[in-house]
Formats: structure tokens, C-alpha cells, sequence
């Protein structure tokens, strides 16, 4: 993996380069996971102007599980007080090593921490990194996709168990707890994301936080739920009926989202407008007359964060690429009654290599449990 870390900053260096900055200062977590395999705390990576990248951090604790073997061609440097900023610290080295002009993530600097930045760099120009490493990540390498593989495995198999046990009389709160507790113990680093549990009038709501009210008998129950799994997250959305058979307009509502997610499914492909999946898979649920309601997304790219580009959303730019990850997750929520959420993580393949490749494999099946 040192070798895949190295090719990614040889990339990002490229891009400074043509955009005419010889140093890029990265701070946002995942970035720097990304670029290096290590997080340790209140991590700063300055990548250039030297041949030796440096990654600047906070002294862990003692014996933490996230302390990893640095990479050879990263040089460590440990900040002296817990007190000090890993990124002005950087900013300075940058200074000292000659940069020219010294490209940071503004989009993740307070204006505060921006301003400590110029004060140190002195005459040294700053630029803005913009979206450059996000860029970077948006296509997905087979090492990182094995790992949304295992993550979605989990994440099937905490959410199996949950369809063996009792549900009737349970908390949606406790339900969260117990899934995310089954997600640790299937081997995931934790939840990708609050998990969400929704019963009764709370079913079908886009991204519901769980409360004390328990389960009961007709219910529809609508679970969101993702794995953590080496640093990359995946997502998985189902509902399910508890204790008895559907109810007509379960049934109804039910088949209407299900058939909405499998258009929307269906129409990843590389090519194909963001824009244009969200349309696929909204259009269903606008002609059955539930416009007005329906979250403002259809789905969302996943990795290192669960809520990644690209936006599967009407005003969404830009066209997919194989090897995409993302999520496909329409809804429908009717107010007081409940509703409907169904959500796979999928990665975009062309038709070729036998279309969009499912991750989770959950039954989508109506079932009453």
C-alpha cells in the first residue's frame, strides 16, 4: 500500500504543479488518509516543495490502535505540546523549505486557522487546494473497493441477525445500539454513520435519529444502517413490516419505492448525467403523486466519507465513471402513517463487466417479521 500512497500524492503533486503551486497543505482527515494510510491526531500533511513528504501530527496516546508504521518516503514529525497546530506547524516547514506559492484546503480552514497560516508563511503566497484530493478519491482503486466489499458484508450481516430476533415491544434507540454493537463485532472499525431506526409513524423518514418509541405490531420499520471497514464506509437502507401480514397500502407504498430503486439502479452506468440516475429513480415516485416530500437526493457517493461526491440530485453536475461507489436510496415518507426507504451501495462498472455491482445483498423482499 506505501506504493499506492505514493502514486496518489505523485498525482496530487501534478496537479499543484499545473496549477502553478509547488506545495499543497492537506488537513481534512479523510484527505490525509487517503494520501498517506495514517490519521494520528490533528494530522497536517505537506506534500512538496522536496522530494520527502512530511506528515505533522499530535503525539498519540500511549498504546493507539491507530499508530501504524509510517510509510518510507514520509517523514514524522511529532508537534512538541498538545497544544500546538499540526497545519501552521506544516505551513512554516513549507516556509522554511522554499516553497513558491503553498496551496491549502480552504474549505476545511476556519477563518482563524487560515489567518495562523498567513501569519507564519510571512511573504509565502497561499493558494487554494480547492477539491483536488476529493477529486482524486472520487474514483475508486480494487483495494479500496474490496474494502467497501467487506464493509457492505458486515453491515448484510448485522442487519441478518436483526431479522432473527425480537422486535415487537423493542426501542428504536435500542435497535441502533444493538446494530452498531453487531457491526464491531462482525469485525468494522464502528458505524459508518449514526444508525438510523425509524417504527411506526418514523419509518421511511430521510436520515430519522432514533427515540424511545417501541416497536409495535403492523409497523412498518425502516433501518439505515453502514460498516466502517479500514477507513471506507458503505450504506444499506431497508423496511420491513413487524408481526403480521402487510396491510394493502403497505404493499402499495412498498412496491412503488422498490420499483423506484431498481430504476435508479438500473441506470448507473459509466456516461450516464448524475443528474439523470436521480431522475430515473425519482420519476416514479413524482408520477404516484409524492413530489412534494422527497429528499432532496436520490443517493450519494461513499469512501472514506459516507457522503461523498458525486450527488445523485436534480441540480447535480458531471457524469459518472466506472469505478464509482455510491449509494442508490429513494423514499417515501406519508406523515403520521410511515413509510418506505430502500437503500443499496453499488459501485458504477460498465455493461461489458456485467453492469453496476450490487455490495449489499440484503433481501429487498417485503417481509414481515
Amino acid at each position: 500500500m506505501a506504493e499506492v500512497h505514493a502514486t496518489r500524492r505523485a498525482r496530487l503533486r501534478e496537479r499543484c504543479a499545473a496549477a502553478g503551486q509547488d506545495a499543497a497543505l492537506v488537513t481534512l482527515p479523510a484527505n490525509v488518509l487517503y494520501l498517506t494510510g495514517r490519521t494520528p491526531p490533528g494530522a497536517a500533511l505537506l506534500v512538496g516543495p522536496g522530494a520527502q513528504d512530511t506528515l505533522v501530527h499530535l503525539r498519540p496516546p500511549p498504546d493507539d490502535p491507530r499508530e501504524e508504521p509510517r510509510p518510507d518516503d514520509v517523514r514524522a514529525t511529532v508537534l512538541p505540546s498538545p497544544g500546538g497546530d499540526a497545519a501552521v506547524a506544516a505551513a512554516d516547514l513549507a516556509r522554511e523549505q522554499g516553497a513558491q506559492c503553498l496551496a491549502v484546503e480552504e474549505h476545511h480552514l476556519t477563518v482563524a486557522r487560515h489567518r495562523a497560516l498567513r501569519s507564519v508563511a510571512g511573504g509565502l503566497p497561499l493558494g487554494d487546494l480547492a477539491g483536488a484530493v476529493e477529486q482524486l478519491r472520487l474514483v475508486k482503486d480494487e483495494h479500496e473497493i474490496a474494502a467497501l466489499r467487506i464493509a457492505a458484508e458486515i453491515a448484510d450481516q448485522a442487519l441478518g441477525e436483526l431479522l432473527e430476533s425480537i422486535l415487537v415491544g423493542r426501542t428504536e434507540r435500542h435497535l441502533a445500539l444493538e446494530l452498531e454493537r453487531r457491526l464491531v463485532d462482525h469485525g468494522a472499525d464502528g458505524a459508518a454513520f449514526p444508525t438510523s431506526v425509524g417504527a411506526g409513524p418514523h419509518s421511511g423518514t430521510a436520515r430519522h435519529v432514533p427515540t424511545d418509541r417501541r416497536v409495535e405490531e403492523g409497523d412498518f420499520l425502516t433501518v439505515r444502517l453502514g460498516a466502517c471497514y479500514r477507513g471506507y464506509r458503505c450504506e444499506a437502507g431497508r423496511t420491513f413490516v413487524i408481526g403480521t401480514a402487510p396491510a394493502a397500502w403497505q404493499i402499495e407504498l412498498y412496491e412503488l419505492v422498490f420499483d423506484a430503486q431498481k430504476a435508479g439502479r438500473e441506470a448507473l452506468a459509466p456516461g450516464v448525467a448524475c443528474r439523470d440516475v436521480d431522475q430515473a429513480s425519482r420519476r416514479p415516485l413524482t408520477a404516484a403523486g409524492h413530489a412534494e416530500g422527497l429528499a432532496p437526493w436520490s443517493g450519494h457517493g461513499v469512501g472514506l466519507e459516507i457522503d461523498e461526491d458525486p450527488q445523485l440530485s436534480p441540480a447535480a453536475m458531471g457524469k459518472l465513471d466506472a469505478c464509482v461507489p455510491v449509494t442508490v436510496e429513494p423514499g417515501v415518507h406519508l406523515p403520521g402513517r410511515g413509510g418506505v426507504r430502500i437503500g443499496d451501495t453499488l459501485v458504477v462498472r460498465p455493461t461489458a463487466d456485467g453492469g453496476p455491482e450490487l455490495l449489499t445483498i440484503t433481501t429487498k423482499e417485503l417481509l414481515a417479521l
